[in-house]
């Protein structure tokens, strides 16, 4: 078996795995706050949490380790064209949105939350707007 075709198959399904999460949390925030029901908030709260620790720190990792892997292999000087820079960017923004709403979800986790759920709709369209983005930079590769 060819281990670069397999990180690189391995690289896709964690970046969809870590979407998937970036998608969905916000999403579980708004009826987060919409619900404000005691018992309600106590299984969002597991949800949250068991979504972050479960699904999207691991996925966020080996998204980045087999990212770095595949770059490794194809070798480093790729990392000064255009495309694959601004894919870069794009991708260290995404690290920081999932820093942020691992933020939001300690705020959750002891009742601090202070943001509406507009404001959870709004931010959930962020990760779409990237991944729209990322997608074309890797399909045409822009010089």
């Amino acid at each position: 078996m060819n281990l670069y075709l397999t990180f690189k198959a391995i690289h896709i399904i964690a970046v969809i795995s870590w979407m998937v999460g970036l998608f969905y949390l916000p999403r579980l925030f708004v009826y987060h706050v919409e619900n404000n029901n005691t018992e309600i908030s106590k299984v969002f709260k597991v949800m949250e949490k068991r979504l972050m620790k479960i699904i999207m720190n691991p996925a966020m990792i080996v998204t980045w380790l087999s990212g770095l892997y595949i770059l490794w292999v194809e070798g480093f000087s790729n990392i000064f064209s255009l495309w694959l820079s601004i894919k870069l960017l794009f991708v260290i923004i995404l690290s920081g949105y999932h820093g942020f709403l691992s933020k939001c979800l300690k705020d959750f986790e002891l009742d601090r939350n202070k943001r509406t759920s507009k404001f959870f709709r709004v931010i959930n369209e962020i990760p779409t707007i990237i991944l729209i983005i990322i997608v074309f930079l890797v399909v045409f590769k822009p010089a």
